[in-house]
């Protein structure tokens, strides 16, 4: 048995436990040390765990030491283990922007914000499709307090909307789970995927049904079309880190979807293999469509990142969808990337808004924002990643799409749909660029942080730049010269360069990337081992 396939799901629920423990005896600058030394010590483990699945092994944990299928299993293969490492590296740098201010006001954002990486990692490693369902729901308490974290009316709404969407969402959730067990009388996955193969001609129907409602709520977790309606108001209003933290939370959507279709219906599955492949594609080109628009129409920059995600899980659906190896490596390497690069533009929206004063993100021409060169060209590099222009991993990812579609019947549909979104996210884009920095002119609005409020000169005939709300802070001084850059603070830039700088990682090791992406397709299309290490009585394949 491997006890280290556990440390994830242990390390958040501990720190989330300390960190509630301990709200009113630490102070903010003590909890948030402690949030961040679990966060590396999680990437840490999950470094481990890759380490150990990367030569093909696959690590399974019975808690309880109860055997497969009575008791509980914890699974980390290849994809489970890719999932974790996306989501360590991203919460190590939304969690650096947050504690440059965003955090305080609350002594709850640090233990939710460990409880939502629980949730999260429990997601992926999980091997019991009730348990999926309980981390889902702690995903749904945790993501909520986040999403509230500051309070406002359109938090409020929109948090609301989210709520109701989400319950309903486990309410079939807990439908489906009762027809599958009471049915084939288990719920850990690779069973289930044995039991379907002999399954009864009089118990289709109902299990078709049952698939379908599963696919139901995993679409909406994913911000499907039509089931997105939640996603662009929730991820627009909530606070720049938390949205981007969020950027992972629709990969776990796509995530269960590809995981129920190639392990529970996949070739073997008699009737009921590939369940939902006659469905999946076109909602994922309706989707890509459809947040395009979204995209093109939004008047604000975080909602039109809000809808570049819906975008990018249209994109990486439209890639699982082709079923074929070749696909679900171009989605597995896209996935990271689109992760990445909308996190990344959710931190720098924020800095935006803050230089903008009462436009804050809103697409209009307004004053200039301070350091404009610099979060200019930050943002420059982020629309090439989103709009996937060449030489970035965006392209790329698209690229090894388009290749793995060329011998499908479906290819004039997927070509035409990714490459005619890709153009008009370009569109929309420059637009938004051209809005926020070409156009920009009179006087600098106040900001704080990065982007500082400039004080009428000085005897000296200096600008007085306010780096912090809170009493005590340092302060530090730039020439009134308009050409001179205006105070950038580097604690801001730092997650979101460290964001970009992941996605130029996968451009620069493209090839031990996308060698490992097509092994771990190929063992997803080939779940025999999986199954195996899960009911084998083995701990390790």
């Amino acid at each position: 048995m491997n006890q280290a396939v556990i440390i994830p799901l242990l390390l958040p629920l501990l720190a989330a436990i300390a960190l509630l423990l301990t709200r009113r005896r630490l102070t903010l600058h003590a909890r948030r040390a402690l949030n961040l030394a679990a966060v590396v010590a999680e990437l840490a483990a999950v470094l481990w765990l890759l380490g150990q699945v990367a030569g093909d092994g696959i690590l399974v944990y019975q808690v309880g030491n109860w055997p497969a299928p009575y008791g509980i299993s914890l699974v980390a293969d290849r994809l489970a283990v890719w999932m974790l490492l996306i989501t360590a590296l991203l919460a190590c740098c939304a969690l650096l922007y947050a504690v440059q201010g965003t955090d305080s006001g609350s002594r709850h954002f640090h233990p939710l914000f460990q409880l939502q990486l629980f949730g999260l990692n429990g997601a992926f490693l999980t091997g019991d499709i009730f348990n999926l369902f309980v981390f889902f729901e702690v995903l749904l308490l945790a993501s909520y307090g986040l999403l509230l974290h500051g309070g406002g009316r359109e938090r409020v709404r929109a948090g609301l909307h989210f709520v109701v969407l989400n319950l309903a969402g486990s309410t079939l959730f807990l439908f489906a789970v009762g027809t599958l067990y009471a049915i084939l009388g288990t719920l850990n996955m690779a069973d289930l995927a044995l039991q379907v193969r002999d399954i009864a001609p009089g118990d289709v129907g109902v299990l078709r049904a049952a698939g379908l409602l599963l696919f139901t709520v995993f679409a909406l977790k994913a911000a499907l079309v039509p089931l997105y309606l939640w996603l662009p108001a929730a991820y627009a209003g909530t606070s720049a880190p938390v949205a981007a933290l969020f950027a992972i939370m629709t990969k776990v959507g796509a995530y269960a979807i590809l995981r129920a279709e190639t392990l529970i219906f996949g070739d073997d599955a008699g009737p009921l293999a590939h369940l939902v492949e006659p469905v999946l594609l076109p909602l994922a080109l309706l989707t890509m469509v459809v947040a395009a628009l979204g995209v093109l129409s939004a008047r604000g920059l975080r909602r039109q990142t809000a809808y570049l995600v819906v975008l990018s899980v249209g994109t990486l659906l439209t890639a699982f969808a082709l079923g074929t190896q070749a696909g679900i490596a171009a989605g597995l390497y896209y996935l990271p990337h689109s992760t990445f690069a909308a996190a990344a533009l959710f931190l720098l929206a924020d800095v935006i808004a803050r230089g903008r004063g009462a436009l804050r993100d809103r697409l209009d021409p307004g004053p200039v924002v301070p350091a404009a060169p610099l979060v200019g060209g930050l943002f420059f590099l982020l629309a090439v990643l989103i709009a996937g222009l060449p030489p970035l991993s965006g392209f790329l990812g698209k690229w090894m799409l388009l290749r793995a579609a060329l011998e499908l019947p479906e290819t004039p549909w997927v070509f035409s749909v990714v490459l005619s979104v890709g153009l008009l996210t370009i569109i929309a884009l420059a637009r938004s660029g051209s809005l926020l920095f070409y156009r920009a002119g009179g006087a600098v609005w106040g900001g704080y942080l990065l982007l500082p409020s400039v004080e009428p000169a000085n005897a000296d005939g200096q600008d007085t730049c306010v780096l912090d709300s809170e009493p005590g802070t340092a302060t530090l001084t730039a020439t009134a010269d308009a050409a001179a850059p205006r105070c950038p603070d580097w604690s801001r830039l730092a997650p979101v360069l460290g964001l970009a700088g992941f996605c130029l990682a996968l451009v620069a090791a493209a090839g031990p990337v996308t060698d490992f992406t097509a092994a771990t397709a190929d063992a997803v299309l080939h779940p025999e081992r999986y199954i195996q290490a899960v009911l084998g009585g083995s701990g390790e394949s």
